[in-house]
C-alpha cells in the first residue's frame, strides 16, 4: 500500500530542498572560483561551474610552508586533543554513573553548574599561565579537554550500561578499572565515536585558544592563518602574489582554496563515522 503525499510533506520537502541549497551553495560557489581561471572571475561569470579549469592557486596552498606547517599543527592538535578529550571525558562519566559514588550529589552539582556559569577569560588565562601552559602545544589541547554536555550525554550512556555485565567482569577478577577498560570502552564505540567527532570539529575549528595561549607562529593551527588570510586579503606567500597580473585576485581565490583545504580533511572524517553518529547520539541521549 503506497504512503498517501499530503500538502504538508509537499511543504516539507521544498523547505528542507531550500536549506540544502543555500547551504551548499557557498562551499560550491568557493571550489568553483578558486578552480576559475582569473579572467572569468574578474567577469563574475561563475556561479556554479568553474570556468578556465586551473589549479595554480591550489599548488599554491599545497606549497606554502607556512600554511602546511599550521595544517600540521592542526593534525597533530585534533588528534592529540580528541585522544585526551575522549579518555578523560569517557572516565569521568563511567565514574559518575554509579549512584553509589561517595559524594554523587555533589559532583553533579559542581558539572553542572559549570554549564551556566564559568571562571571568566582572565582567570582561565591566569591558571593556563600559572601551570606553564602558554606557548606550548599542551596550551591547545588541556584547556579545553572537557566539554560538560559530552560528559552528561556520555554519563547517561554509562548509567544504562547493563549491571551484568559489571558484575560478571567483577566476578571474573576484574577491579572497577579493569571492568571500565576491557567491558565498557570495547562495547561504548558508538557513543565514543559520536562524542569523539564532536571534540575532533571543535580543536580542528577552535582559533580562539590560539589566539590566547600561543606566541610562536611555528605553532598556530591552520585556523589562525586562514583568519589572518581572510582579514587581511592577502597570503604571505610571495609567490600567490606573483601569479598571474592581478594581485587581488589571486588573493580572492586563494581565500576560498585556503578554506576548502582546511574544511575538506573533517568532512571526509564524516562518512567514516555516519554509521556510529546516530545510534551514539540517540543511545546518549534517551537511556538514563
Amino acid at each position: 500500500m503506497k504512503a498517501q503525499v499530503t500538502g504538508f510533506d509537499i511543504i516539507l520537502y521544498i523547505v528542507l530542498s531550500g536549506i540544502v541549497v543555500v547551504t551548499l551553495y557557498p562551499f560550491v560557489y568557493m571550489i568553483a572560483v578558486s578552480l576559475s581561471s582569473d579572467v572569468h572571475v574578474l567577469k563574475g561569470d561563475v556561479f556554479l561551474w568553474p570556468k578556465g579549469l586551473n589549479f595554480r592557486v591550489y599548488s599554491v596552498v599545497l606549497q606554502d610552508p607556512l600554511i602546511m606547517r599550521s595544517y600540521a599543527n592542526t593534525i597533530m592538535y585534533t588528534v592529540l586533543g580528541t585522544t585526551i578529550s575522549l579518555f578523560v571525558t569517557a572516565a569521568g562519566a563511567y565514574a559518575i554513573s554509579k549512584k553509589d559514588l561517595l559524594f554523587y550529589r555533589g559532583f553533579i552539582m559542581m558539572i553542572v553548574i559549570t554549564m551556566f556559569f564559568s571562571g571568566g577569560m582572565i582567570p582561565t588565562f591566569l591558571v593556563v599561565k600559572s601551570y606553564g601552559l602558554v606557548d606550548t602545544i599542551w596550551g591547545m589541547v588541556l584547556p579545553t579537554a572537557i566539554s560538560t554536555w559530552n560528559l552528561i550525554v556520555m554519563r547517561t550512556f554509562f548509567a544504562g550500561f547493563p549491571k551484568e555485565i559489571e558484575e560478571s567482569g567483577k566476578m571474573d577478577g576484574l577491579t572497577d578499572i579493569g571492568v571500565f577498560f576491557r567491558l565498557a570502552l570495547p562495547l561504548s564505540k558508538a557513543i565514543l565515536a559520536t562524542i569523539g567527532l564532536f571534540y575532533a570539529v571543535g580543536i580542528w575549528n577552535n582559533f580562539f585558544s590560539a589566539m590566547l595561549y600561543l606566541r610562536t607562529s611555528e605553532l598556530f593551527p591552520l585556523q589562525v592563518v586562514l583568519r589572518n588570510i581572510v582579514l587581511q586579503g592577502a597570503s604571505n606567500s610571495s609567490e600567490a602574489t606573483n601569479i598571474g597580473g592581478d594581485t587581488l585576485l589571486i588573493d580572492e581565490s586563494l581565500k576560498f582554496a585556503t578554506i576548502i583545504v582546511s574544511t575538506l580533511p573533517i568532512l571526509m572524517v564524516y562518512p567514516f563515522l555516519q554509521k556510529y553518529f546516530a545510534k551514539g547520539a540517540m543511545i546518549g541521549s534517551i537511556k538514563g
